[in-house]
């Protein structure tokens, strides 16, 4: 396996598919133990994410490094109909689909770093990062 990765997002499959990449991937960075299950279960949501509001975009994983730490960086793009409210979705329990609206936020509290970018019209790119202990 190599530091980088692209994977399609477009159905379940790959939501499991990039969910078990990342989770090497980040194993590779030197994540271990409870913190690779962090990782997969982040980068679920934000896939699932992907399917439910924008039906298809990309995650590129990659290993990252900050002077002796290393980790690993989640970038997930879709070109759907971008998040008129960023910090109305950052809220545990706002949805605008049929969700429990846990997914951002729980995915931001999983991972060390987060942002997110969004424009009405233009879709949304999510950057995760999870550093090695």
């Amino acid at each position: 396996m190599t530091d980088e990765t692209c994977l399609c997002v477009e159905r379940e499959a790959d939501v499991v598919m990039v969910r078990q990449r990342g989770r090497e991937l980040a194993a590779l960075a030197g994540i271990s133990g409870s913190d690779l299950t962090v990782v997969a279960t982040a980068i679920s949501e934000i896939a699932r994410n992907i399917i439910v509001y924008a039906d298809r975009g990309e995650i590129v994983l990659k290993i990252v490094t900050n002077g002796h730490r290393r980790g690993v960086v989640v970038i997930a793009t879709d070109q759907g109909p971008g998040i008129a409210d960023i910090d109305m979705a950052m809220r545990d329990g706002f949805s605008t689909g049929a969700s429990l609206g846990l997914g951002l936020p729980g995915a931001r509290r999983l991972m060390d770093e987060f942002e997110i970018v969004s424009e009405a019209g233009k879709g949304v790119t999510v950057t995760m990062i999870k550093w090695s202990r």
